[in-house]
């Protein structure tokens, strides 16, 4: 796996493009990336690791940029994203030793729950409303239970920060897509150092396709501060649904398995 071909190298570095465009707006970068491993030839377990690896660049390229232009302060959001984290190593933990089946089953219908949410709700826009939590308990459960979720299985980690910060914090979408990403990096700094830890991390793939997810995060962060609730609201719709179709057309999920399909 240390000698992959130019061009397999070349086609991680364009999927990790697209992956931060997208993760960066509205999340699910992960349903690019991960096939792309391991259509790429890269075992299962490697390509979780270095999918950490490589999703940090475009979690801390997304962040930067938000913070860059005011829509996030990434020194304030530190506990929150300690606090995810914290929860995602846990969760990197489990992923090692209990089988995710369980999440697996139930995911895809939480992903069109979401989507049907933004997508029915007319009054989510980039206006920020009254909170319906506080500040200090969204960081204490909220926050490392979506953590906790990313390190044992991760796709649409993003959408639910997105879901917690719109329909708990009472965020507009920009506001909530800009503190969504710093989270997501803390979550996937937790789950990769687990990773590193059992040495399931492919360093020249995780570099290359971080390369890619950096520059890719960066055009679509500054596309959707451009665009704001005109496309990040559509596209979370769309990519909720994707990644809940991607997940049942696996022959190996759960609920394939047990209905005989």
């Amino acid at each position: 796996m240390h000698d992959l071909a130019l061009h397999i190298l070349l086609f991680l570095f364009a999927a990790a493009f697209i992956a931060g465009f997208i993760d960066s707006i509205a999340g699910g970068g992960g349903m690019i990336t991960i096939p792309a491993m391991l259509i790429a030839g890269i075992p299962p377990l490697e390509t979780l690791g270095t999918n950490k690896l490589q999703s940090l660049f475009g979690s801390g390229s997304a962040s930067l940029a938000y913070a860059r232009y005011g829509h996030v302060s990434l020194k304030e959001q530190l506990p929150m994203a300690a606090m995810a984290a914290l929860g995602s190593v846990f969760g990197a933990l489990l992923a090692t030793v209990v089988p995710a089946d369980a999440l697996k089953a139930v995911l895809p219908f939480l992903l069109i729950a979401i989507a049907v949410y933004f997508g029915c709700k007319p009054n989510i826009g980039d206006v920020e409303r009254h909170h319906r939590i506080t500040k200090l308990a969204f960081t204490l459960t909220f926050v490392p239970l979506i953590g906790f979720y990313d390190g044992v299985f991760g796709p649409g980690t993003g959408s639910f920060f997105m879901l917690g910060f719109v329909t708990l914090g009472g965020f507009g979408i920009i506001k909530a897509t800009a503190h969504t990403k710093f989270l997501n990096f803390g979550s996937n700094l937790g789950a990769f150092f687990v990773f590193l830890a059992y040495g399931v991390v492919f360093w020249k793939v995780g570099l290359t396709m971080g390369a890619g997810q950096f520059l890719g995060a960066q055009v679509g962060s500054r596309f959707a501060m451009a665009k704001g609730a005109k496309i990040i609201k559509p596209l979370l719709v769309v990519v909720s649904i994707a990644l809940a179709v991607r997940l049942l057309a696996d022959p190996a999920h759960p609920l394939r398995i047990w209905l005989g399909m």
